[in-house]
């Protein structure tokens, strides 16, 4: 019950299509290790599809819909939140899209697009969200980047955006540590998700090969990860960002 009496809001908690993505995974760990669940997501449908699998499981949690690439739902998401329970104590930011033209073909829109939904939403939900966790005395937030902020990736405009989530990471945590608010980053790999599953077979087989554990990670890892980052397990880790990648980094 690491996260007992707590109250967790998982930013993009459902899933795009069938299966358990990143957020689906940590708000289902969240509420299993005693926390209750704000999920978030644009797609209210995929929010309670996470809810119910929650609370089947004898979990409280709540659906809230935002687009929180805009800035009045994110406002609205952390106002549904602070009605409901009264304050936020963990925030997992994961929402995320992989869209746009390979390398320079990227057009404005599809650039501006990625830069709302990966980076900005981050932004949105920290502007309401931090002023909410400073009054009742601090609170853990973990953001979602990714591997491909950290290579030459081939859609630039993802992997700016994630590179992007590193550094946005690292100025909250600068910023509100005084505060006790400790902000950290995870950097999944090459998941076994909903999200990923879009890539051709021939491609991912030729990408795990690259990878030491020679094998696609799964959602459930990056929530572990996301779990001992929002818990008091971390407690002397702040602006850091750790790699569920199976080790691909050093290769």
């Amino acid at each position: 019950m690491r996260l007992k009496d707590k109250i967790a809001m998982v930013v993009g908690a459902g899933s795009i299509r069938p299966g358990i993505g990143n957020g689906k995974a940590a708000a289902i760990l969240f509420a299993k290790e005693g926390a209750k669940v704000v999920a978030i997501d644009r797609n209210l449908a995929a929010a309670k599809e996470t809810v119910d699998l929650i609370t089947k499981a004898g979990g409280e949690a709540v659906a809230v819909q935002a687009d929180v690439s805009k800035e009045l739902e994110a406002k609205s998401a952390i106002d549904a939140a602070i009605v409901k329970y009264g304050r936020i104590d963990v925030i997992f930011n994961n929402v995320g899209i992989g869209s746009g033209g390979r390398g320079l073909t990227v057009t404005e829109k599809e650039w501006d697009t990625v830069m709302n939904v990966n980076l900005k939403s981050i932004l949105f939900i920290c502007k309401y969200a931090v002023p909410e966790m400073i009054k009742t005395g601090g609170g853990t937030i973990v953001n979602n980047a990714s591997m491909a902020a950290y290579y030459s990736y081939p859609t630039y405009a993802y992997s700016v955006s994630k590179a992007g989530v590193i550094a946005l990471t690292r100025c909250l945590a600068g910023g509100y540590a005084k505060n006790n608010i400790r902000v950290n980053c995870v950097a999944p790999g090459l998941m076994d998700t909903p999200m990923v599953s879009q890539i051709q077979t021939d491609s991912r087989k030729a990408s795990v090969e690259r990878i030491p554990i020679q094998r696609q990670g799964r959602a459930e890892e990056t929530a572990n990860t996301v779990l001992f980052l929002a818990s008091d397990e971390s407690s002397y880790i702040t602006g850091q960002t750790i790699q569920v990648d199976g080790g691909q980094i050093i290769t």
